[in-house]
């Protein structure tokens, strides 16, 4: 369809269209997951001409990224608002990591379509990748600021690809959620010296 336009350049108008489209993208998919999110049907539910959802999202796939986007940075601005427990660096991952698996779970037609939507190609599903690692990263960051910032780095990258795969592996079939989080726990044990 072209390139969407960038939101920075949106007006309050156009950015208030924007987000009632993907309000109306994450109602349908959490109600059926990623086949239930039909352009057509986002149009009518947000009130906004199929044309205009095109002009911001290029496709569906970028629409649901950008909807994964607005999530992590709702669910990274939740988890730092409460302190995380525990007496290590590591306990204190491991229980952001599970509030926000916790969150993800709650709604799970919606996380499988959110994570179908990530492994798109389409070039605005990963400017929005881009985003949804960074508000993962970012639930991280402060509890390992006392490390050298190539290992902080290092090892945020590598618990964002057990969170990725982990998550599509139970979007599609092949674990239960409880995975998601025991990997990521075994993950970040083996990762953060106490």
């Amino acid at each position: 369809m072209g390139d969407a336009v960038p939101v920075a350049t949106l007006t309050a108008g156009q950015q208030a269209r924007r987000e009632r489209v993907i309000a109306a993208a994450l109602e349908l998919a959490a109600g059926g997951g990623y086949d239930a999110v039909q352009m057509r049907d986002v149009s009518t539910k947000a009130d906004v001409a199929l044309g205009t959802i095109y002009r911001y999202f290029s496709s569906k796939d970028h629409l649901l990224a950008a909807a994964m986007a607005e999530l992590t940075a709702g669910l990274h601005a939740q988890v730092t608002d409460v302190p995380p427990k525990g007496t290590s660096a590591a306990d204190r991952l491991v229980d952001v990591y599970k509030r926000a698996t916790r969150a993800l779970e709650r709604q799970p037609e919606l996380t499988a379509a959110l994570i179908s939507a990530l492994s798109s190609p389409d070039a605005g599903v990963e400017e929005n990748a881009a985003l949804v690692r960074g508000h993962i990263a970012g639930m991280a960051q402060e509890i390992l600021a006392d490390l050298d910032a190539k290992v902080r780095d290092d090892i945020v990258s590598v618990l964002g690809h057990v969170f990725y795969s982990t998550l599509t592996a139970w979007a599609h079939g092949r674990h239960p959620f409880s995975h998601v989080t025991q990997e990521l726990e075994k993950a970040i044990r083996l990762l953060v010296a106490d």
